[in-house]
């Protein structure tokens, strides 16, 4: 069941929702939503009961402690949250939780139906996998869309295996004919111990471009940078992990990268300056 009282009225909203486990290697997709709860001070609208979608025995609620002393649990499930981003032409809707372990039809209802009762347009689903791409480059951002014009948008992916909730809730919502996308980063299968700050900002620079906005990355950029050197270090204490490394560079290269053309380069730097713009 979810709750639905006081929901409030929002601006055009877009939901952006990420899930705890399978889809989230290193905490990445989470730790982009708990980042922007932070950033734009979310307050929690509604949950949804996660007595019928979870099994407690793998899932296990967790037991706190309030004030030094009061005990409080704290069940998993799946929070939604609303935001104001300052600037922006859209208002926010937050989607954080665990993956459940069972109805994932009926789960997926629930969540577009309070999409649908918050007037949401858009949902955007972030994802992270395990890949062999190499740390020290831009860590690749695959996904799909639902609408044709807007493939421009993404790396497509010719996946083809298991999903998890944020593939079933993709197609939940094509069959609702709700406009949705999901970003999928890649996370480097060596250095996959959470938390991935380079994988959380590549996921966060694909929101910049969904909302048109720049989002602010407060110690981000350095984390991400302090993560390549750790790892760095590591393959330099390491034989067999450098000569992994070197060779996924050198097929990275073989692949080439293409340089940009004349109308992408003016196009990406029209959106530089109109995300600055809103904040003169």
């Amino acid at each position: 069941m979810t709750e639905f009282d006081g929901l409030p009225t929002l601006q055009s909203p877009i939901a952006i929702a990420a899930f705890e486990g399978w889809n989230d290697a290193a905490d990445a997709s989470t730790s982009a939503v708990e980042h922007l709860e932070q950033l734009w001070d979310a307050r929690e609208i509604s949950s949804i009961d996660p007595e019928e979608f979870y099994d407690f025995q793998v899932n296990r609620p967790q037991i706190t402690l309030t004030d030094g002393d009061t005990r409080h649990i704290e069940w998993p499930g799946t929070t939604i949250l609303s935001a104001s981003p300052p600037g922006a032409k859209h208002d926010v809707v937050l989607i954080r939780g665990t993956e459940p372990s069972m109805r994932w039809r009926t789960f997926c209802e629930s969540v577009l139906e309070i999409c649908h009762s918050l007037g949401v347009q858009r949902l955007v689903l972030l994802g992270a996998l395990l890949a062999d791409v190499p740390y020290n480059r831009p860590l690749p951002v695959s996904g799909s869309v639902t609408r044709p014009d807007e493939h421009a948008l993404v790396t497509p992916t010719r996946y083809e295996g298991p999903t998890g909730i944020v593939g079933v809730l993709h197609d939940a919502a094509r069959r609702a004919e709700l406009d949705a996308m999901s970003f999928w980063v890649h996370v480097p299968h060596y250095a996959n111990n959470p938390p991935c700050p380079k994988a959380t900002l590549a996921l966060l620079h694909r929101i910049e471009d969904v909302l048109d906005l720049p989002v602010p990355v407060a110690d981000l950029a350095e984390e991400a940078a302090a993560w390549e050197e750790r790892v760095r270090n590591a393959a330099s204490q390491d034989a067999e992990l450098a000569e992994y490394l070197r060779e996924l560079e050198e097929r990275a290269g073989d692949a080439g990268i293409q340089p940009l053309t004349g109308d992408e380069i003016a196009s990406a730097f029209e959106r530089y300056l109109r995300r600055r713009g809103h904040n003169r």
